[in-house]
């Protein structure tokens, strides 16, 4: 909870530089300022402290006036004592509790007197607006708003250093708080998950989901696998060039056109034809045509994985992928898995009760 002295300040009040009264030039006084504070810190000590006691007060008087404290009484034989407060005391502690009222009535009037004659806020009605829960809180019905200008006062004082409240029930307090709205939070965050994975459960709405994510992102899902695959994939392709089973290959092929030489005919009569030359001729081209298929497959590789051909290639690759067809069953249900195991870890970690784990929790 934010104090609204300060939550409104910054819309409701003037910057210096428009204030007309605002003295240019001339230095504040220290002993006048450092005076300045001490009044409003007493000031606010002495509201607290009345505040307290009309709450006190208030507290009190309702509890003893009610149905529970009678039937106790009665229990314990005290009803004598509950009778005597509500014919003796009840009375004038109201009486009193309507002078606090008219005491805080009159010192809401004052400070908001104050704050028009040192122009706090840019227009002179916005007081009421900025100190709602004191306005509300002069009347009967809504005298439990006195605790938050109790609070403010004591959080102010808490701020400049004073320690208003034990420690040990601050940190506590705060514990419970944090606790409070954790659980509230975790409620809030698995019912929605529940109701998104229902919606993910109809197939118009998942399909809807699908076209409006992937049209969307299909530059950038193109530029990220063009990026990974020259990243992973382009060095890779590269040092086959050099690998050894790219040396194999090339004897592979080599050994083919080999089998394809003498699988010909043609050639072998041709070659015969030419008088004496022409078996040494064939001989010889048997064992050239090895060297020229592994001579072929090497180059071809080296050609093939250069950096401008392997990048246009998996530049393409990136592109098919990212238009690829939406209307795909296998694509639906493996987007349907990953939204499914998404969520169930979101809530996997939501469940976790971060407060167990504090150490005010003495189990």
């Amino acid at each position: 909870m934010t104090d609204p002295d300060n939550t409104n300040s910054n819309a409701l009040t003037g910057s210096s530089d428009s204030n007309p009264n605002n003295n240019q030039g001339q230095p504040d006084n220290p002993l006048r300022s450092k005076t300045a504070a001490k009044l409003a810190l007493w000031y606010d000590m002495i509201m607290l402290l009345v505040i307290v006691i009309d709450l006190s007060l208030i507290s009190l008087d309702l509890l003893l006036m009610s149905k529970f404290i009678g039937q106790v009484a009665e229990w314990l034989n005290l009803s004598q004592h509950v009778q005597f407060y509500a014919e003796n005391i009840h009375h004038p502690l109201r009486v009193m509790g309507g002078f606090f009222t008219i005491f805080l009535i009159a010192e809401l009037v004052l400070r908001w007197c104050l704050s028009i004659l040192g122009q706090r806020y840019s227009r002179w009605f916005f007081f009421p607006f900025a100190h709602w829960y004191e306005v509300l809180g002069c009347f009967p019905q809504f005298r439990a708003l006195r605790l938050l200008r109790a609070f403010f006062i004591g959080r102010k004082l808490y701020q400049l250093g004073y320690q208003v409240l034990p420690q040990k029930w601050i940190e506590r307090g705060k514990f419970y708080y944090d606790l409070i709205f954790e659980e509230l939070s975790d409620r809030v965050i698995l019912t929605a998950t529940d109701n998104l994975r229902q919606q993910f459960a109809d197939e118009q709405a998942n399909q809807r989901f699908i076209d409006e994510t992937f049209n969307k992102n299909r530059p950038q899902i193109q530029a990220m696998l063009s990026s990974i695959l020259k990243q992973e994939l382009g060095p890779q392709l590269r040092q086959m060039a050099q690998s050894q089973a790219t040396h194999e290959l090339s004897i592979q092929v080599g050994v083919a056109v080999q089998e394809a030489l003498n699988h010909t005919p043609e050639l072998r009569r041709y070659l015969r034809m030419i008088p004496i030359a022409g078996g040494l001729i064939e001989s010889q081209l048997h064992s050239i045509s090895q060297n020229i298929g592994e001579n072929i497959t090497q180059t071809l590789f080296s050609h093939l994985t250069q950096s401008h051909i392997t990048d246009a290639i998996m530049d393409e690759v990136a592109k098919a992928v990212a238009n690829i067809d939406l209307q795909n069953p296998e694509l639906d249900a493996f987007v349907n898995s990953i939204i499914e195991d998404a969520l169930s870890a979101f809530e996997n970690q939501v469940k976790v009760q971060q407060w167990k784990h504090q150490e005010y929790l003495h189990l």
